[in-house]
């Protein structure tokens, strides 16, 4: 019997249409921020769930990041707000009675 030059695996990964099958990576192997390596014992520091970190410093500067985004957003928003109350209090409406002869 002949030896197989291919792996089940990838020969499944062939017939699925998936012939350059690309490794992607764990969301616990590299730090959001800076993509340093995580792991090998080390403390790993979470946000928002499922973001991790290597490190106090790099969550601490995305929550920054995040709160700088969400403050911009509001800016925005309360802009928006402010400018259609204006434009709709500035419209005048008569509701007198018109008569034509």
């Amino acid at each position: 019997m002949a030896a197989s030059s291919s792996s089940p695996r990838s020969a499944l990964l062939y017939y699925a249409g998936c012939e350059e099958y690309t490794h992607e990576p764990h969301f616990l192997e590299a730090c959001f921020l800076c993509h340093k390596p995580l792991g090998n014992n080390t403390d790993i520091f979470m946000y928002r769930g499922n973001t991790p970190f290597c490190s106090k410093e790099c969550r601490q500067e995305q929550i920054e990041f995040d709160e700088a985004k969400e403050r911009s957003w509001n800016i925005r928003s309360s802009v928006r707000k402010s400018d259609s109350n204006k434009s709709s209090t500035s419209k005048t409406v008569r509701s007198d009675t018109v008569a034509v002869a």
